[in-house]
């Protein structure tokens, strides 16, 4: 639609604004007070019962006397009749006013058309809310990607898909809640703006604390105040909750997202993976009703027992069972042939690791927890005590896709120095002394496990895009008229 076929709309809609005005009917109504959702209606509909509802107008039938619309208010849509001889002429010639969008109240008693459609026979109505731009596309639906992102709440209207979405996300959400509640974890709050950006590797999010004087950092995970918890004998505890990360976009990546983070004291990695494959099945058995979800490529069957496999085992499937015996050069070769790029820097377990993310892990559909992994990757886990090159951890994988990360984590602070140092390098600032203090006190062995939100949301809900499961993704700012973006026409008016 051109910019000025929009003006002319907007005009026209102007235009109507102010006949209904004129006709006793404020555009901008205040508090109506329904019967119920429309669905909660259709439900128990009942003839002859008398109710009020309320909705977005989506369509409109002018057959003279009479008119009939059709009203969603995202839970259903629903058909209203109006007739002269019952409002009387001049409130139906202001009905015939209203505008696709329009959201308005009314009352009546409720029937049954002669082509079966139950609907409401109007006896009074009340404009709610005057729509100054129309609906997308004619409300038949909105296809622009971009645009469906941007502008959600035309996306929620025009698609009731997205709205069926977003209405699980938020059942899963209340769900993992309950799930973890009953069995006996505490939920808390912890910092998300902190002095140290800590618990993972990620850049961060850099702000300025005026008051401190100081730099300050969106937390990239909770993990380093979770386990001061565990210190102060909080023996259960999860958080759900955004982490930021300054890394860029993509299918599978938003900097801003949920993260479940789970610790439980006295337990482990196995009691970690226990409680991974019983809460999503849970979810999926709950909210979605069924535990083979997704479609065609994105197909995943949740059925339990999971499997489980080491990380050595799947590389030495994928590029050869000498792998772990090659000389550096040889496995630069061998990586090269893989069309894997390997910088020169890299020592041994870099390669390897670039060998599992880009050849192996897509290739995990179904659920796999992946363990045993190089201690160089996972500083906050506690070594096997087999082989102390390696880490007692799982690396749950669905879809291609890494869903969580479970540990049986590292409580003692010496090795926990000692790692942090080795990860800081020259960058001696990074080391979290106050953490490591907190575990000089004494932090009981645990079991730790952080989960992906958004992505598992994507696996139970089959789409492809971690921005179809939030509902306002991060977007580069959208170019206007003259070369100027979102909010710099506000900022020069100023």
């Amino acid at each position: 639609m051109t910019f000025q076929g929009e003006n002319e709309i907007r005009a026209q809609r102007m235009a109507n604004l102010e006949a209904l005005r004129a006709a006793g009917f404020e555009p901008w109504g205040g508090a109506f007070a329904r019967t119920g959702s429309l669905a909660e209606i259709r439900t128990a509909f009942e003839e002859g019962r008398a109710v009020a509802l309320a909705g977005r107008v989506l369509t409109t039938r002018d057959m003279g006397k009479s008119v009939f619309a059709h009203l969603t208010d995202g839970s259903d849509r629903f058909q209203v009749y109006a007739r002269g001889n019952i409002l009387g002429e001049e409130h139906l010639a202001a009905f015939k006013r209203l505008d696709l969008g329009d959201i308005i109240g009314a009352e009546g008693t409720l029937f049954t058309t002669r082509t079966g459609e139950k609907t409401l026979q109007i006896s009074r109505w009340v404009l709610l809310a005057k729509a100054l731009r129309p609906l997308p596309e004619k409300w038949h639906g909105l296809r622009d990607v971009e645009a469906r992102y941007r502008q959600r709440y035309l996306d929620l209207i025009a698609n009731p898909e997205v709205r069926a979405r977003f209405d699980q996300r938020s059942r899963a959400v209340r769900e993992i809640r309950n799930y973890l509640c009953e069995r006996g974890f505490l939920e808390v709050e912890t910092p998300m703006i902190q002095p140290q950006a800590g618990g993972a590797a990620a850049r961060p999010f850099v702000t300025r604390y005026e008051a401190l004087n100081t730099d300050m950092y969106l937390r990239i995970a909770p993990e380093l105040y979770l386990k001061r918890l565990l210190v102060g004998g909080f023996d259960k505890v999860f958080e759900l909750n955004r982490n930021f990360r300054n890394e860029g976009l993509s299918r599978s990546h938003n900097p801003e997202f949920t993260m479940l983070e789970v610790y439980e004291a006295y337990a482990d990695m196995r009691a970690m993976k226990t409680l991974a494959e019983g809460l999503i099945t849970h979810l999926a058995s709950t909210v979605f009703g069924r535990l083979v979800v997704g479609e065609g490529d994105n197909r995943v069957d949740l059925t339990p027992p999971w499997r489980e496999i080491t990380y050595r085992e799947l590389v030495r499937d994928a590029v050869g069972p000498d792998w772990f015996d090659l000389p550096m050069a040889e496995a630069r070769r061998r990586a090269a042939a893989l069309g894997l790029t390997v910088p020169e820097e890299w020592a041994f377990w870099q390669i390897t690791h670039e060998v599992y993310e880009k050849l192996i892990e897509r290739t995990l559909r179904d659920p796999t927890f992946v363990t045993r992994l190089p201690a160089e990757l996972v500083p906050l886990a506690k070594r096997c005590p087999d082989d102390p090159s390696v880490v007692d951890v799982f690396e749950l994988v669905i879809g291609g896709r890494e869903i969580a990360p479970g540990y049986s984590e590292l409580n003692d602070p010496l090795e926990q120095r000692k790692r942090f140092e080795e990860q800081a390098g020259e960058d001696v600032q990074k080391v979290d002394e106050e953490f490591l203090e907190a575990m000089e006190h004494g932090m009981p062995p645990a079991g730790g496990m952080g989960i992906g939100v958004d992505r598992l949301l994507m696996i139970l809900t089959g789409v492809d895009a971690i921005r179809d499961v939030i509902l306002f993704p991060q977007l580069k700012p959208r170019e206007r008229a003259g070369g100027r973006v979102d909010g710099e026409e506000e900022m020069a008016a100023t």
